[in-house]
């Protein structure tokens, strides 16, 4: 009985510090979040591993009115054309992912909003488990209530990867075309933005016909997208 006991009381000490633990990390966590309203993220784990595994880390975190109203068109055409409107999940896509997955495995197709990606590559790491997808529909509601678009955009454009150990709109420009990411022109953005799904893969000055295509066509829906009173809103420097 007295082992019994004391069983039970270690058993519940652990849960109480547990819980208190959580608790703290919650609230860390969450305080993180408001900050990152204002303050550029650290290094992210992406980034990290990139420089630790000697594929090198270009950064340089600008401002919003410090890329080029191009890039923020270019890149909303290509990844995410609702981003305007929704709430941080377009499950329409997310549905034609896995249909598109369940069918071609070996081919995953991606169904992640600019605020999907956004909360993966500041809170979490890169990967496919049910545990890290959690995570990031928790980040992703989170950043939508506490950042708003305009920051949510600022920071995408500021953390992406848009080549190997290239990450940011400040550093592709000046890797690519040595320039400052205010000054890129539309071709220039809608091939940096054809290369978002795969950066490592695809190269933004390759020549290859599938990059000079997709740009083509990422130039086209820019055209048909700029009108827009709600998205002139989010990338106009207002």
């Amino acid at each position: 009985r007295s082992t019994l006991t004391t069983n039970v009381s270690m058993i519940a000490r652990c849960w109480s510090r547990l819980k208190r633990g959580l608790l703290y990390l919650f609230i860390f966590q969450f305080v993180y979040i408001i900050l990152l309203r204002w303050v550029d993220p650290p290094i992210t784990i992406t980034q990290l591993v990139n420089w630790a595994t000697g594929d090198g880390l270009r950064r340089d975190y600008v401002r919003a009115d410090q890329v080029s109203p191009y890039l923020r068109l270019a890149v909303i055409a290509s990844e995410d054309q609702l981003f305007p409107a929704h709430y941080g999940f377009d499950w329409k896509r997310i549905q034609e992912a896995m249909a598109y997955n369940k069918r071609k495995p070996t081919k995953l197709r991606g169904g992640s909003t600019i605020s999907q990606q956004t909360a993966k590559n500041v809170f979490l790491w890169q990967g496919r488990s049910w545990i890290r997808k959690g995570l990031e529909v928790y980040f992703t509601f989170m950043i939508e209530i506490v950042w708003g678009k305009k920051r949510i955009l600022e920071v995408y454009l500021n953390v992406i990867e848009m080549g190997k150990g290239v990450f940011g709109a400040e550093a592709a420009a000046q890797f690519y075309f040595n320039k400052s990411a205010r000054n890129l022109s539309r071709r220039e953005s809608a091939l940096i933005a054809a290369c978002l799904p795969n950066p490592v893969r695809y190269k933004v000055k390759s020549g290859s016909r599938y990059v000079q295509s997709r740009a083509s066509v990422i130039q086209r829906q820019m055209m048909n997208l700029q009108s827009d009173p709600v998205i002139r809103k989010l990338i106009e420097n207002r």
